[in-house]
């Protein structure tokens, strides 16, 4: 039996080398090639062979964009009560729990206030592994809180998207705060504020419908996904196929529907450099 005991190692070997390399690696989606994900870190997850844009979690964008890597989050402990106490495949609370427990956030965006290039900032950023970055009732109240702290402040405002649109687990509520951003939005251009909107990969539905696109200046990162309605959805409706590139933000750059889209690299110089510019 001692060749059992031999095939039994073997197993046990491979199991946990496989444990060891797990999550390691990564295949990039525009030049297919596997990237060791350690390799992404000093290009802030670009690819060095395509250029190619992975998603950033919002602290490592805050960190990207504030000097020192240094800020103060406003209203964090802010939650949704699952106001309408919704079920579909399984409860919006434990949907909620299990994205809170693998974030470590309790919703989906972080505001925080720091300095970009010495001049203060207030900077939200979206985290899309929350409930695909989805705007409820906590993201709305989070950003118009933001907005009124600039208003009260005078200080610049960035918000950085990535979201699949509104959460319909809440359902109204969430299309309620559509109106409520935008109004607030309407609130600091009259007090002559600025406001650069940021759209990264993917920013689509209600959220692109309303403040995404509301900025003094919007502006995108390469290749990202910006739109309402997804592309599928779009061409089984139409019954028509789409040209290439579309919805992508340099399809809407080219189509006036943006100002700029900005490399990654370049992202923190090019927001410094306009918001000195509108705030002069």
């Amino acid at each position: 039996m001692t060749w059992f005991r031999r095939e039994k190692q073997r197993l046990r070997a491979s199991e946990s080398s496989q444990i060891l390399t797990e999550g390691l690696w990564i295949k990039c989606d525009g030049c297919r090639q596997i990237i060791w994900k350690k390799d992404l870190e000093p290009s802030w997850n670009v690819c060095g062979k395509c250029n190619h844009h992975f998603r950033l979690d919002a602290r490592t964008r805050l960190r990207l964009l504030l000097d020192d890597e240094q800020y103060t989050e406003h209203d964090a402990g802010l939650e949704s009560t699952d106001p309408l106490n919704f079920v579909d495949l399984k409860p919006y609370r434990e949907r909620l729990e299990s994205a809170q427990q693998a974030t470590e956030m309790h919703d989906a965006v972080i505001t925080a206030e720091g300095k970009m290039g010495g001049r203060p900032a207030m900077v939200c950023a979206m985290e899309y592994s929350f409930i695909g970055g989805s705007m409820g009732c906590v993201v709305g109240e989070k950003i118009t809180r933001a907005i009124e702290r600039s208003i009260a402040g005078r200080v610049p405002l960035v918000i950085v998207s990535a979201s699949g649109g509104a959460r319909m687990m809440e359902g109204t509520i969430s299309l309620i705060q559509m109106a409520k951003i935008s109004a607030a939005l309407a609130r600091l251009d009259e007090a002559r504020v600025p406001f650069i909107s940021v759209l990264t990969d993917p920013t689509t539905g209600g959220v692109t419908a309303s403040f995404a696109m509301l900025g003094d200046l919007n502006i995108a990162e390469p290749g990202a996904l910006i739109g309402f309605a997804g592309p599928r959805v779009i061409e089984q409706t139409i019954r028509q196929k789409l040209p290439a590139g579309f919805q992508r933000s340099e399809f809407l750059l080219e189509h006036g529907m943006l100002d700029a889209v900005v490399p990654r690299s370049e992202l923190k110089s090019f927001l410094i450099r306009s918001l000195g510019f509108l705030s002069s």
